[in-house]
């Protein structure tokens, strides 16, 4: 790698995200609007006595999944969008590497997703109740690598995709699984084994245990710091995945 041009990279990429006003707007609208969407929609639902209220904890879990769908899913397309176009191509004949190029791409939608993760935490603590035993800034730390991951895998998958939309058709495969075996319908500990092994190679698993740990245990639980350090070791191997497969030609 070389840092001059993943450098260039990531400016060159950053620029182009910024002028895109739709897609910053869907970065960093949508995943706060679809929250604000489902307090209005657990507002009315009574509460048992000496329960916790239903929409904390739900809205807790949705900050370990929407960040990583949103990132995946823009991320997916935009790559690809570049692969179509040949800029991807073009950029062969220079002298960037594939990890000049991923890891500028990476970089790039890395800070918008951070910005993603400042806004949806934000509204969350401060206008929608949501309260936790730990600290919040490690919501937010998890939010954020939760949407580098999905930044990281959205780069893996585009390398498999010949249009923008078998881009966006891998979406159900790549993430519906993930939100089905998370945690948010059903504990992982209740379901069947074979589906708790497959739970346990899935990062949005780890994602939500680790908004678990900090929604019920204050200060640093060492589980907290398992589930980081495996939710960043699967946007790290995404990331080499993307760079060993992205093919050099426009398919």
């Amino acid at each position: 790698m070389s840092l001059r041009t993943y450098r260039a990279t990531t400016v060159r990429v950053g620029r182009q995200l910024g002028a895109d006003r739709r897609t910053i707007a869907l970065i960093l609208g949508v995943p706060t609007l679809l929250l604000v969407l489902l307090y209005f929609v657990f507002l009315d639902v009574p509460t048992e006595p000496g329960s916790r209220p239903l929409f904390p904890s739900i809205a807790l879990t949705m900050l370990g999944i929407l960040p990583m769908v949103v990132m995946f899913l823009v991320t997916s397309v935009a790559m690809q969008r570049e692969r179509s176009s040949g800029a991807v191509e073009r950029l062969w004949t220079t002298p960037v590497h594939r990890g000049d190029l991923l890891a500028g791409y990476a970089t790039a939608f890395a800070v918008t997703a951070v910005f993603q993760s400042l806004i949806l935490c934000a509204v969350a603590f401060w206008f929608l109740g949501v309260e936790t035993e730990g600290s919040p800034g490690w919501v937010l730390v998890v939010a954020a690598l939760d949407s580098i991951v999905g930044v990281a895998l959205g780069l893996a998958t585009s390398a498999f995709a010949r249009s923008e939309f078998q881009a966006v058709q891998f979406m159900p495969l790549v993430v519906g699984p993930q939100i089905f075996l998370c945690g948010l319908f059903v504990a992982r500990d209740l379901m069947p084994i074979p589906l708790q092994w497959l739970s346990d190679v899935l990062p949005m698993s780890y994602a939500v245990d680790a908004l678990t740990s900090i929604r019920d245990e204050a200060g640093v639980p060492s589980a907290l710091i398992g589930d980081l350090g495996i939710l960043a070791a699967f946007g790290i191997g995404a990331l080499v995945l993307a760079a060993v497969t992205i093919p050099r030609t426009t398919q």
